[in-house]
């Protein structure tokens, strides 16, 4: 599919799109956005990511027009039609409204993780922004050690969250994800992965990785995928019975939310 976007109601190829280069969303990464994925060009929980929109712009005091916003993005949708793929809206300081309609990107039917350190910014909690390039470094710099993508631990080695995606993990045959206090994303995906599983939080550390009985990822591009290795060190199951379980479960939501089948990988 060819990617589309809007620019403040202009849609035109991804590629022909511009905003001025002295926008602060591009200059410091001050903005806030979004990213829902379609499915036959519906996007699932689209009501809930609009509401996080709001609070991170809240958050970060940047006014827009929301109305608007939500009035190119039907547009954008009306053009696009009914695609599988991903939706993205940006809100920039220097006020662009931008919406942009875009195939999935790539991913394996597992994933390894590395373990890289970092230091959630608390600030930004609760802020879904454009400064992103700590994240980013995180992949590359997991990727450089072998892996396909970084699991971010404090300093202190507690377990947090991968860049772009919640995580979740199974000891002791009980499903857990690291708790939203240690300054984590609200993720949509692990909420509704929440809900339908019962998963609870509860804090990992490090020294406890080789413990894990199967893990897996979860976020909007993603939904559920499971982790084969950590550091190396391939877990006993992938996936395991209760990644397989969640990934079904939020699949059955998915189809229900949106009327239509959701692909499989």
């Amino acid at each position: 599919m060819d990617e589309l976007a809007s620019v403040d109601g202009t849609i035109g190829p991804a590629a022909e799109a511009t905003i001025p280069v002295t926008d602060d969303g591009l200059l410091r990464g001050d903005g806030v956005f979004e990213v829902a994925r379609l499915y036959a060009g519906r996007p699932f929980a689209w009501d809930e990511h609009v509401e996080r929109l709001k609070r991170s712009a809240a958050n970060l005091r940047l006014e827009f027009d929301l109305d608007a916003a939500l009035a190119e993005v039907d547009a954008l949708l009306a053009r696009a039609g009914a695609v599988d793929g991903t939706l993205r809206l940006v809100i920039t300081r220097g006020g662009r409204r931008i919406a942009v309609v875009a195939p999935l990107p790539a991913h394996t039917p597992a994933v390894a993780l590395a373990t890289i350190r970092y230091a959630p910014t608390r600030v930004l909690d609760g802020v879904k922004s454009l400064s992103y390039a700590a994240n980013m470094l995180a992949s590359r710099l997991a990727r450089e050690a072998g892996a396909d993508e970084a699991l971010l631990v404090t300093p202190h080695g507690r377990v947090l969250e991968a860049p772009t995606s919640a995580f979740f993990y199974v000891l002791d045959g009980e499903l857990h994800t690291p708790p939203l206090a240690e300054h984590i994303l609200d993720s949509i995906t692990r909420r509704h992965v929440v809900a339908l599983t019962g998963a609870t939080e509860r804090v990992l550390h490090c020294d406890q990785v080789g413990e894990l009985e199967e893990a897996f990822l979860a976020s909007t591009t993603r939904e559920v995928q499971p982790v084969s290795a950590i550091d190396g060190r391939p877990l006993p199951a992938t996936p395991g019975p209760r990644t397989a379980a969640a990934a079904e479960a939020l699949r059955r939501r998915i189809e229900q939310s949106v009327g239509v089948s959701s692909p499989r990988a």
